[in-house]
């Protein structure tokens, strides 16, 4: 949806592009990026931490210094201009059922592991990725002084999360927590609520486009207008998009198109 946001912009500006947002994950587009066979695509600001191997730098757990050493990085190294970033952060998180969470008063990952500790009826659905890699689970665990036994989570094949926080909110298998992407758009829909991380365990994932210096100067309009693209996508925004082409399946390229002319962007 985001690279249909760009494609439109960039049309729109009388840019000539190619539409290759199918082309894979991020360790190949991004070496699409650095080959030259792409010029611009929607990066998030926390994947220059693994790019640059800074994954403890205390600047990307900070919105503002992780966009500027992204940016100050990537442009030194690759000749890769960072664009202006959307400030919705896609990070990892947990999500609670919307009833339960109300009950146990939980809010933050804090409030969270009082219940875990309190013995509360925890059971949460995630991604094998989400229960073992250090970047999840396990960190939040070791942040917030909680610790989940293997009775209380669900392991789910793949790292889908519409199926775990489907579990979730529907209480599939007595699930009342799941693993999310803050941006998910099934958190619009079922009225889970995500936990806040005031420890900041999560580096900041904020999306901005990333684009060759050679084709920035080659169209320098589109700084402005990918820029007004992309400054109003709050989280609720995009979890309201997201929930449109993840939910009911709507066409990307007509949700992109539906919240430009809202925007005022695109006729």
């Amino acid at each position: 949806m985001l690279g249909q946001i760009l494609l439109q912009v960039l049309r729109h500006d009388g840019v000539p592009v190619i539409d290759r947002t199918q082309l894979g994950p991020t360790s190949i587009v991004r070496r699409a990026l650095l080959n030259g066979d792409l010029d611009i695509y929607p990066e998030y600001t926390g994947n220059a931490a693994f790019f640059f191997h800074r994954e403890n730098d205390p600047a990307f757990r900070d919105a503002r210094k992780a966009y500027a050493l992204a940016a100050s990085l990537d442009l030194a190294a690759n000749h890769l201009v960072w664009l202006t970033p959307a400030p919705a952060d896609n990070h990892w998180a947990i999500g609670v059922r919307g009833d339960v969470a109300r009950a146990a008063k939980l809010v933050t990952l804090d409030d969270f592991a009082r219940w875990v500790k309190g013995g509360g009826d925890v059971f949460l659905a995630g991604s094998a990725e989400f229960v073992e890699s250090d970047a999840a689970l396990p960190a939040f665990q070791t942040a917030y002084g909680f610790t989940l036994r293997g009775d209380q989570l669900l392991v789910l094949a793949g790292g889908d999360t519409s199926a775990t926080i489907k579990a979730a909110a529907e209480g599939i298998s007595g699930v009342n927590a799941s693993m999310v992407y803050s941006t998910d758009g099934a958190i619009a829909v079922t009225g889970l609520t995500v936990l806040s991380d005031p420890r900041h365990v999560e580096m900041v994932y904020q999306p901005a486009p990333v684009v060759r210096d050679d084709v920035l100067r080659r169209y320098p309009a589109m700084r402005d207008s990918v820029g007004a693209a992309f400054r109003p996508l709050t989280v609720e925004v995009l979890r309201k998009l997201n929930a449109r082409t993840q939910i009911d399946g709507e066409d990307p390229a007509v949700v992109a198109r539906d919240y430009l002319r809202e925007e005022g962007l695109v006729p």
